[in-house]
C-alpha cells in the first residue's frame, strides 16, 4: 500500500499538468464548437457549427477520405504484420528486434520524409526504375504522392504500424500458441489446420486490439497527411487545421466541431480497445 501511495504521489504532478492541459483544451474546443466565442461576439450556445459541418460537402469528402486511409492502413498493416510474425516467430530475438522494434523508434514525421524521398517522381525509386528500364524517365514513374488514392500516406502508415502489430502477434506466437501448435502437429494437423484452428484463435484478440489502436491513430493523425496528402479533399485533422488557421474567426467554431467529432470517434475506438483488453485479462 505504501509503495502504491508513493508512486501515486510521484506521478501526481505530471498527471495533473497533462490532465489539466488535456481537459482544458477539450473543454475549450467543446465550448467554441457550441458557438460560445466572445471574441467575435457569440455568447449564446447552439449546434449551428455542427449543422454547418455535417451539411458541408467538404466535410463529407474529408470524412470518406479519412475512413478510407484509416481502413486501408489498418487492414494492410495487420495482414503484413501477421505474415511477418509467422515468418519470424522462430528466429532469434535479435532478428525480430531489428525488423520490428527499430522502425517503431522512428517518428512519423521522419518516416514521411523518408517515404517521400523513395517513392516521389524524383526519388530513389523512380531513378532505380529508370536505370533498370522499367520506365523511360524518372518523371514517368507513377505519382504516389499528393494523389487521390493517398498511396504515400498509406505506405508511411503501413511501414510504421506493421512492426507495432507484429510485436503483439509475435508475443502470442511465442507463448501458448507455440505449445498448442506442437500438440496439434503431433496429432496430425497440417499447416493450414494448425493456423486456422490453433494459432489464429490465440492471436485474434491481440490482433483485433492492436488493429483498433492503429485505426484510431491513423484516423486522428495529422502530420503525415499534411505533408504527403493532396490539397482537396484532405483528411479531417487537416481540414480542422485549415479551418482553424482561417483569417475569418467565424470559421473557428466549425474547426472545433470537427475536432470534437474526431475526438468522439477515436474515444469510441479507445473504449472498444479497453473493453477488449479487459476481456483478454480475464481470459
Amino acid at each position: 500500500m505504501g509503495g502504491r501511495l508513493k508512486i501515486s504521489l510521484l506521478l501526481a504532478p505530471a498527471v495533473l499538468v497533462i490532465g489539466t492541459l488535456f481537459v482544458g483544451g477539450l473543454y475549450a474546443a467543446l465550448v467554441q464548437s457550441l458557438g460560445y466565442f466572445p471574441a467575435i461576439g457569440q455568447t449564446e450556445m447552439s449546434l449551428s457549427a455542427y449543422r454547418e459541418v455535417f451539411s458541408s460537402g467538404n466535410f463529407i469528402d474529408s470524412l470518406i477520405l479519412t475512413i478510407y486511409i484509416a481502413v486501408a492502413s489498418t487492414v494492410i498493416s495487420t495482414t503484413l504484420a501477421v505474415l511477418g510474425a509467422l515468418a519470424l516467430r522462430r528466429s532469434s530475438g535479435t532478428v525480430s528486434a531489428v525488423v520490428f522494434q527499430i522502425p517503431i523508434t522512428i517518428p512519423h514525421l521522419v518516416a514521411a520524409v523518408g517515404i517521400a524521398l523513395v517513392v516521389s517522381q524524383t526519388g530513389l525509386g523512380a531513378r532505380l526504375a529508370s536505370a533498370f528500364g522499367l520506365v523511360g524517365e524518372p518523371s514517368d514513374f507513377p505519382a504516389l504522392l499528393y494523389d487521390k488514392y493517398s498511396i504515400g500516406i498509406i505506405l508511411t502508415y503501413v511501414w510504421k504500424e506493421v512492426p507495432f502489430v507484429a510485436l503483439v502477434v509475435l508475443a502470442g506466437l511465442r507463448g501458448v500458441a507455440s505449445e498448442l501448435e506442437e500438440v496439434a502437429q503431433t496429432l496430425g494437423a497440417n499447416a493450414w489446420q494448425r493456423f486456422w484452428h490453433v494459432i489464429f484463435p490465440v492471436i485474434a484478440p491481440g490482433v483485433v486490439a492492436a488493429s483498433l489502436v492503429v485505426f484510431a491513430f491513423t484516423f486522428g493523425a495529422f502530420e503525415v497527411p499534411y505533408l504527403l496528402g493532396q490539397d482537396y479533399p484532405t483528411i479531417l485533422p487537416v481540414t480542422a487545421y485549415n479551418e482553424y488557421r482561417s483569417i475569418e474567426l467565424s470559421d473557428r467554431p466549425a474547426a472545433m466541431a470537427i475536432n470534437i467529432i474526431i475526438a468522439v470517434i477515436t474515444a469510441l475506438f479507445a473504449a472498444a480497445y479497453l473493453r477488449l483488453s479487459r476481456g483478454l485479462g480475464r481470459g
